[in-house]
């Protein structure tokens, strides 16, 4: 079966475990309407965050992890994406994607906070430009990672039932 593309083998990574604490950051978060400048930690004072680590938006796994949080209920929990996609590019999939008012996309074009979470990956070989590897991290509202997945291939995505799981918990 030809996929139209390749299974990238990415192997292990030192990551954010559960337990820990989540790495603290700011970036542009992306909305509906407007983007600003907002802290992990600032979300965090509105409730548990569920951190979703995709693609590029625009490409077709980023696509398709987003059809997929979009259909389920997530209750008091925020489900934030992170790509190094600018923002431009964030409102544009949430545009296209009818993501509307319930959900927002964090940019981080440098990839520094993938770094800090132990989860950036070279992209397809090329010097000097990384990604995230797809990952998902449930935070809550003292900063502790409560649930931690991270992929191990490319393309690959989160286990959304696990994952919806660990969200209603908190």
């Amino acid at each position: 079966m030809d996929l139209g593309f390749d299974i990238v083998e990415l192997g292990s990574a030192d990551h954010v475990e559960t337990g820990e604490t989540a790495p603290d950051f700011v970036r542009p978060l992306v909305g509906e309407e407007y983007w600003e400048d907002v802290a992990l930690s600032t979300l965090l004072d509105d409730g548990p965050v569920a951190l979703v680590f995709h693609p590029m938006a625009g490409s077709f796994p980023a696509t398709y992890v987003w059809q997929e949080l979009s259909g389920r209920e997530w209750g008091d929990v925020q489900v934030v994406g992170l790509s190094i996609a600018t923002p431009y590019g964030h409102k544009r999939l949430i545009d296209e994607r009818g993501l509307g008012d319930r959900f927002r996309l964090y940019s981080d074009p440098a990839n520094g906070v993938a770094e800090s979470y132990g989860i950036a990956h070279d992209l397809d070989g090329m010097a000097g430009i990384s990604e995230p590897r797809p990952a998902a991290f449930v935070v809550d509202t003292d900063r502790t990672v409560q649930y931690a997945w991270v992929s191990e291939e490319w393309p690959a995505f989160p286990p959304y039932d696990e994952l919806h799981e660990a969200t209603q918990s908190l």
